[in-house]
């Protein structure tokens, strides 16, 4: 096996400067290419810093891995918060539509357990209980037991 570089960029604006060009030089790789790649695949992680693994084989030809910000952190980007709440059983700092549920889960969706999209969004529904957050204007547990009965088929597509 060859090399691997990994790094921290920021979503969908990583460059050629550091961190990346430093490591990718010496190898001798079209760096352009590459940065370029990364930028196409962390779009969506636009202002958020995202962990980034570029594996090499023998022949310099490589495989890009992108990582993913913890779920709290596409859900407070989603809800343009700085933090959740520190009291979260009384204090909502914000409510998070299921259409915003259904886009954090599909971009988490390699990281989690879930086995089909509805359990991948109520997977991110859980994770707003301790946040503070609210879904629909309901609390999350209820909000789940709805994606579970069907009551948001329609706009999880």
């Amino acid at each position: 096996m060859g090399e691997v570089v990994e790094a921290l960029v920021p979503g969908g604006k990583a460059n050629p400067g550091p961190p990346l060009g430093p490591a990718l030089g010496p190898m001798g790789v079209n760096i352009k290419e590459i940065v370029d790649s990364i930028n196409e695949k962390t779009a969506d992680f636009n202002g958020m810093q995202v962990p980034v693994k570029i594996i090499f084989d023998d022949k310099k030809n490589y495989t890009i891995e992108i990582g993913t910000p913890p779920t709290s952190a596409l859900i407070l980007k989603e809800l343009g918060l700085e933090k959740g709440s520190g009291n979260a059983g009384t204090e909502i700092v914000g409510n998070l539509t299921i259409e915003q549920a259904a886009k954090v889960a599909r971009m988490k969706r390699d990281g989690l357990l879930a086995t089909d999209f509805k359990s991948a969004v109520n997977e991110i529904i859980g994770s707003c209980v301790p946040m503070g957050v609210t879904v629909e204007d309901m609390d999350p547990r209820e909000a789940q037991k709805g994606v579970k009965n069907g009551d948001f088929d329609g706009r999880l597509e």
